[in-house]
């Protein structure tokens, strides 16, 4: 099988649309999240349900050849490395000045381009996430790029990983720190299989555009 080969699937897939893992010392599969661990590796795809199905299935020791353990709540476990390594790099950027928090910043960094991406709190108010939307869909009527929201974290971990209190909002700036973060927010978030934000604000980015069109 190709090294690059899902157990679950059969398909072939680039690195960042897969998870690696290899075999521990106790026999036990482990996540290679960073792809760095040494020893003969398998590949499932980058969610949740392909996961928990290579557990449940036995793919693991299919693939491995071998009697392995899979621990217990095998995709939770793989969920809480890919957070704490997305919480982590958040806490790097914000020493990096890469951050900005609160609604009105948030708001004027997308307006301003300088926004990133954008993270909203699992707290986050329907009113508040609103604006910021709005933001965002105005930046992309006006030339500018698609700036992405992911509703990942809970209030009390944004606050940890960023040194305040009651962060709601935040959002990552542009730059070599920013596109770090990024790099693991989009694992997470396909990992817990998308976003469903952003496919709204791109549909009524969609239906703007042929509201429009219509009109001309």
């Amino acid at each position: 099988m190709n090294d690059r080969t899902c157990i679950v699937t059969r398909r072939q897939a680039e690195p960042d649309e897969l998870i690696r893992f290899v075999v521990g010392p106790d026999s036990a599969v482990v996540p290679d999240i960073k792809r760095n661990l040494p020893g003969r590796g398998c590949w499932v795809t980058a969610d949740r349900l392909h996961v928990d199905k290579a557990a449940a299935k036995n793919l693991f020791a299919r693939a491995f050849k071998a009697q392995v353990t899979v621990p217990p709540d095998f995709g939770g476990m793989v969920d809480g490395l890919l957070s704490r390594s997305a919480l982590g790099m958040l806490g790097l950027a914000r020493k990096a000045g890469a951050i900005s928090l609160g609604a009105t910043k948030v708001e004027s960094a997308v307006r301003g381009g300088l926004a990133l991406f954008v993270l909203h709190a699992t707290e986050a108010s329907d009113d508040g996430v609103r604006k910021i939307s709005q933001a965002r869909r105005a930046t992309v009527h006006l030339g500018g790029p698609a700036i992405l929201a992911y509703k990942l974290f809970s209030e009390a971990e944004l606050s940890l990983a960023l040194g305040g209190t009651n962060v709601i909002h935040a959002a990552v700036l542009a730059g070599d720190a920013g596109r770090a973060v990024q790099k693991r927010m989009v694992a997470l978030d396909r990992y817990r299989g998308g976003s469903p934000d952003d496919l709204a604000m791109l549909a009524a980015v969609a239906d703007e555009d042929d509201a429009a069109e219509d009109m001309e």
